[in-house]
């Protein structure tokens, strides 16, 4: 089965980022998407906001950018449908928070949203789809070719730990601590189709492999593959999935950033013949679960050539390596902001830092809904 894929020249960038809707006093999450998107749709063709959509619980709405060229484009761009969504939101005592999990909530509590596909994935997958009460942020970069998407795949794997790590921001999931940095990622990958992709030679093996599901009626569209990485031939793009939604667009738009340079570092390494090989698989496994377990605690398995035994080194160290690697590509493109605010995560920590200090010091998991409320908020204000 041939896939096409949408030819792109520049590495443009879009984002989206899965946000939790809470009442304003009790934190609770609330089942209220139907009616803000219903009122933010007003004005738009079929009612529906080109940029603010639905997501499997009605207590979670998805916002999305357009195809923008710089990851500062897409903050301003998704600064301002968060602006219509608080609009919306705050009249009906409603908070917006972003974070892998909400710190209490509990899922079997939530309504599906009213669409038949949300209901056929629960049917099928029971409860791993019954627990997903969780919140992520992808990030698409443009690529030339499905071919090319494939080989930047490979390379890109060797980093996914890192941008787990960089976004951890679900410490708490239904209420108790997991003791992982990021518990929304260990939830995820239950699903079988979730997780790290295999290992794929080209973009004819990843036909195939696709070909094998759609024929087997495994699934009924490649969207149904949720690695965390993956190639989206509709989009023309490479999409990174691994990240816990992070809790200011500034983050956001950092861990963008990183993602349009790496990527745009690797079609320059293929067009120059010096890409390295590509990692091994249960390295990158293995190096998944501990940024999921440690964020940026965690110490990483680094290959290493000949008969050299491999090293495991602190992942801020290799945080500091991997934007200095990039750096030139980063002048180039204008994304040095973001990778400086790369660096300034690493250095002051994420969201899972946040939510644990708070509770450290005496909070509630009621009061770090509220942190995470005003940290979105008070970034929005001042934006605005």
């Amino acid at each position: 089965m041939g896939i096409e894929f949408t030819y792109n020249e520049r590495p443009t960038i879009g984002i989206e980022i899965e946000l939790h809707l809470v009442d304003a006093v009790t934190g609770e999450l609330v089942s209220a998407a139907n009616e803000i998107l219903a009122e933010m749709g007003e004005g738009h063709p079929e009612g529906e906001h080109p940029k603010a959509k639905h997501e499997l619980f009605q207590s979670t709405i998805e916002l999305i950018t357009g195809v923008c060229e710089t990851p500062a484009e897409a903050r301003a761009d998704l600064t301002t449908t968060l602006a219509e969504l608080r609009r919306v939101a705050e009249p009906r005592g409603l908070k917006v928070v972003s974070s892998g999990t909400h710190p209490f909530g509990i899922a079997r509590d939530q309504d599906v949203s009213p669409f038949e596909r949300y209901h056929e994935l629960v049917e099928a997958m029971q409860w791993p789809a019954r627990r997903l009460l969780i919140c992520g942020m992808h990030v698409h970069v443009g690529v030339q070719s499905g071919e090319r998407a494939i080989t930047i795949i490979n390379e890109v794997k060797r980093h996914l730990p890192i941008f787990l790590a960089l976004s951890a921001s679900s410490p708490y999931f239904e209420g108790e601590d997991s003791g992982l940095a990021s518990a929304r990622s260990k939830v995820f990958e239950s699903l079988p189709t979730a997780g790290l992709p295999p290992q794929l030679e080209d973009w004819v093996d990843f036909e195939a492999f696709m070909s094998t599901l759609l024929d087997s009626n495994c699934i009924s569209s490649i969207r149904e593959v949720w690695w965390d990485i993956r190639p989206h031939p509709d989009f023309g793009t490479v999409e990174f999935r691994m990240c816990d939604a992070m809790p200011t667009l500034w983050e956001a738009a950092a861990l963008g950033g990183l993602a349009q340079t790496l990527v745009t570092w690797c079609n320059d390494r293929i067009d120059a013949g010096d890409l390295p090989d590509p990692p091994r698989e249960w390295t990158v496994r293995e190096n998944r679960w501990f940024a999921s377990r440690y964020g940026l605690d965690a110490e990483l398995i680094v290959e290493t050539e000949g008969d050299l035994k491999p090293l495991r080194r602190p992942i801020r160290e290799l945080v500091a390596e991997l934007t200095e690697l990039l750096a030139e590509t980063a002048a180039r493109l204008g994304t040095e902001n973001e990778l400086a605010d790369v660096l300034r995560i690493a250095d002051e920590g994420t969201g899972t830092t946040r939510q644990r200090r708070l509770v450290e010091e005496g909070g509630t998991l009621l009061d770090v809904v509220h942190h995470l409320a005003d940290e979105l908020a008070n970034e929005q204000s001042s934006d605005a």
